[in-house]
This record gives structure tokens, sequence and C-alpha cells, in this order.
């Protein structure tokens, strides 16, 4: 099963004064991909991991391209990455549906967690198991924005 591509249309909205899609917009595309993808029940008609509950602990984000605005969808591939006791990593690309350029390479941790008790919950088995069945390497995503071998090289960042 491994990485799952969906197709995420974009809006008027998104598009920013620059004429290209916003940053925080690109981040609302990647949580509609991740809500298709964690409302789809588990196992045999178990419970959804957004229905029994999941919260965004961090998000890494690697703009690669300008995206402009246009009425075609692009394509965001997510996997998971990591799984831990409670918790599991996200990884996705945000693409051409032909496989054309990456526009932006991200991760995000999600804590699986209680509503009711306020506090994170451990993974149950068929949720590892549907976790692990989404399996794939981690994005590379360069530190600081800068590719490893420039950084030695360059001054204090700005800003």
């Amino acid at each position: 099963m491994a990485r799952q591509r969906l197709l995420i249309s974009l809006r008027w909205a998104d598009m920013d004064a620059y004429r290209h899609v916003n940053n925080v917009e690109l981040l609302r595309i990647l949580e509609e991909a991740r809500v298709r993808v964690f409302s789809q029940p588990l196992g045999r008609g178990g419970d959804s991991m957004l229905g029994t509950g999941m919260v965004v602990a961090r998000h890494e984000v690697e703009y690669l391209a300008s995206l402009d605005y246009r009425p075609e969808p692009v394509a965001v591939d997510l996997w998971v990455h990591a799984v831990g006791g409670a918790s599991f990593d996200v990884g996705y690309e945000v693409l051409e549906p032909d496989g054309g350029p990456v526009y932006l390479r991200a991760t995000t941790s999600l804590v699986s967690y209680d509503f009711t008790t306020g506090r994170p919950r451990r993974l149950d088995d068929e949720q590892r198991a549907a976790l692990e069945g989404l399996r794939d390497a981690p994005p590379v995503l360069r530190r600081g924005g800068r590719r490893p071998e420039a950084a030695a090289d360059a001054g204090p960042a700005a800003g």
C-alpha cells in the first residue's frame, strides 16, 4: 500500500498577492490529504484514525518551487515513515500529477489522542498495522532551507 496519491483541487482564494498558492494554504492542502486518508475505516469496519482522535504535534515544511493557481488539481503523495507508541510521522510531497516538479516536501508528527481524558493514548494493534501498511522512507528535507554542502560556506542566517 505505502504511498497514497490524492488529487487536491486548488481554490481561487488560495492565491496570494504574488499570484502563487500561499504557504498557509499549502498546509491546508496537506491537511485535506491527511483527513482523506485517515478518515477511512481501519481493518474490518473499524473506526478511522481520525474518528478515534489524533492531533498535530509538529510540522516541518520545505517549499521547493512556487505553485501557481490553476483549475487543475495538484497531486499529494502521503505516507507514514515512523510509528511510535502513541505517535506517528507522515511524509508528503506536493507535485504535478504526472510526476513533474515537486513543489513541497513535508513531515507531520501526529499523536493519537483521547479527547475525553485530554491525554495521548497508545496506538492499538489494528491502528499500528494500518499505519505500517502506509510505511515508506522518510522525506528528504534540507535543514535550514540550504543544501548541506552550502551551509558550511554561508554566513549566519538572516532574520
